[in-house]
């Protein structure tokens, strides 16, 4: 899968996962029906809020975009919608057209979170593990310590 084609994809998803979220809270707090919705499209949304921020990170460090308009792509997740408008601005300037610039026949890693970046988008299937693995000990972690105070 491309860079374009990954973020494209995950940008969207975002977006609709909003829908589900804003849904699920009209329910909750201004119908007062349910709250299956939120519970629901809470978990869809923030499973797949993470993965676009892995994915943009992963896309703008191959792709050697600024660091300041990687950190732009990970904020427009945390605003209803505005990943969408970051995926146009991105294609149309070219920022996500080519094949992965780090990984298998790509650029050599200049340091170690590119190194870390090109394994992943060599091993995607490892990666996913890996990943999974690290957010169910976060999880469980977080879980362990109970809610905020």
């Amino acid at each position: 899968m491309t860079p374009k084609k990954l973020f494209t994809l995950f940008a969207f998803a975002e977006a609709v996962t909003w829908t589900l979220l804003i849904i699920g809270m009209i329910l909750k707090y201004g119908t007062r029906t349910t709250d299956v919705g939120v519970s629901i499209g809470g978990g869809i949304h923030g499973f797949v809020f993470l993965t676009y921020c892995v994915v943009t990170v992963l896309v703008g460090t191959s792709q050697r975009w600024p660091l300041g308009l990687t950190v732009v792509g990970l904020l427009c997740a945390v605003v209803p919608y505005a990943t969408i408008p970051f995926e146009i601005s991105t294609r149309r300037q070219g920022l996500l057209e080519g094949d992965w610039q780090l990984g298998r026949g790509g650029r050599a890693p200049r340091n170690w979170f590119e190194r870390l970046c090109a394994w992943a988008i060599s091993h995607p299937a490892a990666a996913v593990v890996v990943g999974l693995a690290a957010v169910a000990i976060v999880f469980t972690v977080l879980l362990l310590l109970g809610p905020p105070v």
